[in-house]
């Protein structure tokens, strides 16, 4: 593919910025504000806490703050590896023990790849191709 400098520059950003929308919707909205009271059963039957709303809001916390992160870009390779490695084991645990209370069963699988995949190749090809026609210029 053959990209100019404006538009690597602009698809990383879009990129980015629904990366961390992503991490907003799942962080503030599910868990939060509880508007996706699966979320807390997930959780509360993975990990057998008694008071799985705490943990719930705790994890959503901690989305938010995955996605002030992606959107601040500092060291982004890093945060794209934790991103991966965090989805990929969440879905993992959650595909093993609790495919009853996935929005899609199973299939979420396939999602959560889809997704990965996106984050991936915007930090390790897309940005890699904007450095290197930034080198050439």
């Amino acid at each position: 593919m053959i990209f100019d400098k404006k538009t690597v520059t602009q698809t990383g950003k879009i990129m980015n910025f629904v990366i961390a929308i992503v991490w907003i919707i799942n962080g503030l909205f599910c868990k939060v504000l509880n508007l996706t009271p699966r979320h807390e059963q997930i959780i509360g039957t993975i990990l057998t806490f008694g008071n799985s709303r705490t943990l719930t809001v705790l994890i959503g916390i901690l989305e938010i703050c995955m996605a002030i992160w992606i959107i601040l870009g500092y060291k982004r390779r890093f945060n794209a590896i934790v991103q991966i490695t965090v989805i990929g084991s969440m879905n993992i645990t959650e595909f093993i023990l609790v495919p009853d209370l996935l929005l899609w069963g199973r299939m979420n699988a396939v999602f959560a790849i889809i997704f990965m995949s996106i984050i991936f190749f915007n930090e390790f090809y897309l940005r890699k191709r904007h450095i290197r026609i930034n080198d050439e210029l």
